[in-house]
């Protein structure tokens, strides 16, 4: 029985070093996180991609700590991204938060929700007992 979610990258299909094609999630209670933007522990949005995308990352860490999971559990992460923004300096601020980890992701334009919302981000995880 796998105790921890497992890549799945078909051959014949291009390998990433960011993210996998699919994952496996292990047996068990899995955790939905729902969407976090770059506000803080006040309430108060951050200004910039950068700082939003990194608060909503360490939003999404600190609901898996919170549910005695983690990030190493995440099988899928959806990053929705305010249309005209520079994708690459999003990616490049997730890194410094969420590391090398390699999940499967979904990256989307959309209009945000909240006002003054640049990134929101929600993940599914395997929640271990």
């Amino acid at each position: 029985m796998l105790t921890q979610p497992t890549a799945i990258d078909p051959e014949g299909m291009q390998r990433s070093a960011a993210f996998a094609h699919g994952m496996v999630a292990p047996a068990g209670p899995t955790l939905y996180i729902g969407g976090q933007n770059g506000v803080d522990g006040s309430g108060r949005m951050l200004e910039g991609l950068a700082a939003q995308t990194q608060q909503a990352l360490r939003n999404v860490l600190a609901v898996l700590e919170a549910a005695g999971s983690g990030p190493d559990f995440v099988v899928k992460l959806t990053i929705y991204l305010a249309p005209g923004v520079d994708v690459n300096e999003a990616y490049a601020a997730a890194g410094g938060v969420w590391g090398a980890r390699r999940t499967s992701v979904t990256v989307l334009s959309v209009a945000p929700a909240k006002p003054g919302a640049l990134v929101e981000i929600d993940a599914i995880a395997a929640a271990p007992s």
